[in-house]
């Protein structure tokens, strides 16, 4: 029974940590596609302004 309960508490203690490193990584992803794709439309915007 002592087993299965600190199983429990590992498996939950995990969970709590693994939490908020996946929102980080999460919010690192979505900030590096904002800047892509505003790079991206900078880089639209040059070729078009070197067109004209």
């Amino acid at each position: 029974m002592g087993r299965i309960l600190l199983i429990i508490a590992a498996i939950v203690a995990a969970l709590v940590l693994l939490g908020p490193l996946v929102g980080f990584a999460l919010t690192l992803l979505k900030w590096g596609l904002i800047i892509g794709a505003v790079a991206f439309g900078v880089l639209l915007l040059s070729k078009w302004a070197k067109r004209t």
